[in-house]
């Protein structure tokens, strides 16, 4: 990265200085040490100004791009998402003031619809999926294409493949070192991969012991798993992404749909956090795996997005209902397992 490029972002907008550098703060209540026997922290990505940890991927590769010369003042900025990255882009991309598509599919929810066009962002949808996969990610990229061949100063910033989306991550990872100097596990959810490649690759480089965790939802073919229907997007995938192929992880948890659900209650009756399905999913994971771990292990758990996105969803009781069937009108603290009968 070019200190031109930085003065350019700096002196177009202080938006951006603002991206990354999320809290740390323990979730004394949920993994009590005296209960668990653990010391357990949040890396609240979704404070990130974009509301979630897409922000710090989505200004990477837009400033790479333009240290490269791909993108300027007159570009159009296209990007295949079904939620938070085409959230992130469109708010940067509003603040350099230039335009951005999103190509979206019938997955996308309507309330993140309408934050990608309260930013400005515009909407390309797809309604078919691919023919031969059935799977709607294939059926975006060939859109994708036939847009760049449309649009002049259209460019594709590829987030599957592009490694300034990884590489972002690495920061994600130096924070939370610095903060809290060792750190025994680090869990994150996986969809483009990413997030967890940028986190392992940190370890890696610097010699640590920090073993990376990656959770993924029922459902995924992330790392060969039996595809099936998925109720959230942000979490899995119907495809193995090429950040994927070589990735190292310690380990691979799955969670459900109903675990998503039963976390992200527990984060908000107990800490007061209102996170997204994904940020539920990675609570719902060390839950699971709370009981194998040694006394005094530090973890780290990374809360994605924020839960606002998912209030005609995950927050919504008559859509749970119809989901997942009867449900305690008020969940007590008692944790994950006190939300559904």
């Amino acid at each position: 990265m070019t200190n031109e490029t930085e003065q350019i972002f700096m002196r177009r907008h202080g938006y951006f200085s603002a991206v990354g550098h999320t809290p740390l703060v323990k979730l004394g209540r949920l993994f009590s040490e005296e209960e668990t026997g653990l010391e357990v922290y949040a890396k609240l990505e979704l404070l990130n100004p974009g509301g979630s940890a897409k922000d710090r991927p989505a200004l990477s590769m837009l400033k790479r791009a333009w240290t490269e010369g791909r993108i300027g003042e007159n570009s159009v900025i296209l990007e295949s998402s079904s939620g938070n990255m085409a959230i992130s882009l469109a708010s940067l991309c509003a603040c350099l003031g230039i335009r951005f598509i999103s190509v979206v599919d019938p997955k996308t929810t309507a309330q993140n619809l309408r934050l990608i066009q309260a930013y400005g962002g515009e909407i390309e949808a797809v309604t078919e999926p691919d023919p031969v996969t059935g799977e709607y990610l294939p059926a975006r990229l060939h859109r994708i294409q036939s847009l760049l061949a449309e649009i002049p100063d259209s460019c594709w910033l590829n987030q599957y493949e592009n490694e300034a989306n990884y590489l972002s991550h690495q920061e994600t990872m130096a924070e939370i070192a610095d903060r809290l100097g060792h750190v025994d596990v680090v869990l994150a959810g996986v969809s483009t991969c990413g997030t967890v490649r940028g986190l392992s690759e940190y370890v890696r480089k610097t010699g640590g012991s920090t073993k990376v965790l990656a959770v993924d939802a029922k459902g995924s073919s992330i790392f060969g798993g039996v595809k099936g229907p998925r109720r959230f997007p942000g979490l899995g995938a119907g495809i193995s992404p090429p950040f994927s192929q070589g990735l190292k992880v310690e380990r691979v948890i799955e969670v459900s749909d109903e675990q998503m659900v039963q976390g992200c209650h527990a984060l908000l009756q107990q800490e007061s956090l209102m996170g997204g399905a994904s940020s539920g999913g990675v609570i719902a994971a060390l839950q699971s795996i709370a009981p194998t771990l040694q006394p005094g292990t530090v973890c780290v758990v990374l809360l994605h997005d924020r839960g606002e996105r998912y209030l005609d969803t995950v927050y919504c009781p008559a859509w749970l209902e119809a989901q997942f069937g009867s449900i305690k009108p008020e969940a007590d603290r008692r944790g994950i397992n006190a939300v559904f009968e």
